[in-house]
């Protein structure tokens, strides 16, 4: 069989078909051979060069809708946001792309998986955490956050909250108990002098938290 000229095209439309798919049947509904007889053409096979599992084809999505719309390079460029301002929008516009949202829902089962666990905290740390910190530094700069001795450990710190503690696929508890460790993060941030979690991101993440968490 002749390779492949062009695998990212291929790439490309296996998670254009994907993402469709699980929008509109559900990731669960949704099988393999579903993908493939929407591929116009390619095959089971030409799947499974590229990704090992459905779960993979999710996983792979997560990433991709982040980057095509990442928050924070939208609000690196708007020059009249202090850091502080920067930090919130960038939170607030993750929450607005739907999406994004919706993928991210649906991954949540995946992080049972200890692989793709392994991933995505490494992903974390290697992604998010740079932008993140380089907001915190910003807002330090310009004083719209109070001085702080260890801005290295407070992006960290708030990397980790936010997308491992917060997260009951890692931390199982029920919602009540969510809700309480995300209104102690906004307390402990404010306590630092890092008031990020405004009563906006609150209500964002509550609508989250609702379709994450039944009990």
């Amino acid at each position: 069989m002749p390779r492949n000229k062009y695998p990212e095209e291929t790439v490309q439309k296996i998670l254009d078909v994907s993402l469709k798919l699980f929008l509109e049947k559900g990731y669960e509904e949704t099988t393999v051979l579903d993908i493939v007889d929407n591929l116009e053409g390619l095959t089971r096979g030409a799947f499974y060069h590229h990704f090992k599992s459905k779960e993979e084809v999710l996983d792979a999505l997560g990433i991709k809708l982040f980057w095509d719309d990442n928050p924070f390079e939208k609000v690196n460029s708007e020059k009249d946001l202090n850091g502080l301002e920067k930090i919130k929008k960038a939170i607030k516009l993750s929450f607005q792309n739907e999406k994004q949202q919706k993928v991210g829902i649906m991954s949540i089962s995946l992080l049972k998986n200890p692989r793709i666990l392994a991933e995505y905290i490494e992903s974390n740390q290697y992604i998010v955490y740079p932008f993140f910190e380089k907001l915190f530094q910003e807002a330090i700069a310009d004083g719209s956050i109070s001085a702080m001795k260890y801005p290295k450990a407070l992006s960290s710190l708030f990397t980790l909250l936010t997308s491992i503690w917060l997260q009951p696929a890692i931390f199982p508890c029920s919602k009540s108990e969510l809700l309480e460790r995300l209104y102690f993060t906004k307390d402990l941030l404010e306590n630092l002098g890092v008031p990020i979690i405004d009563e906006e991101i609150l209500d964002y993440v509550k609508n989250v938290l609702e379709k994450m968490v039944t009990e």
